[in-house]
Formats: C-alpha cells, structure tokens, sequence
C-alpha cells in the first residue's frame, strides 16, 4: 500500500514539473470554448423545456 503511495506521488510531482502555464492565447481558447459550451447547453435546454411546455399545455385541459 506503501509502496502504491509512493509510486503516485512520484508521478504527480513528474507531472507538476513537465506541467506549463498556459499562454494568453489558450487560455482565451479555452474561456470562449467553455462559454460555447454553456451557451449550447443553455439553448439545447431552453428548447426542450419549451417543447414540453407546449406538449403540456394541450394535454392538461388548461386554456391558454
């Protein structure tokens, strides 16, 4: 158990050494990219929820 222990630290204290701070321009790409992201999620679930509220609406006797 020991020895796995070890064996893990080793590796993440050769990660944290290759590891590099990203540039400007990457951090920016991944920024824009994670924004695409929830604004497609975003949109994705807005229209599902739209859909059902329409689906809904006929189907639970209510007038609109």
């Amino acid at each position: 158990m020991a020895e796995r222990l070890r064996s893990f630290l080793s590796q993440c204290v050769r990660m944290l050494k290759i590891a590099t701070k990203p540039s400007k321009g990457e951090l920016w790409l991944s920024i824009k990219i994670c924004f695409l992201g929830i604004i497609v999620v975003g949109t994705i679930g807005y229209i599902i929820q739209l859909i059902s509220s329409l689906i809904q609406g006929p189907l639970s006797g209510t007038s609109a």
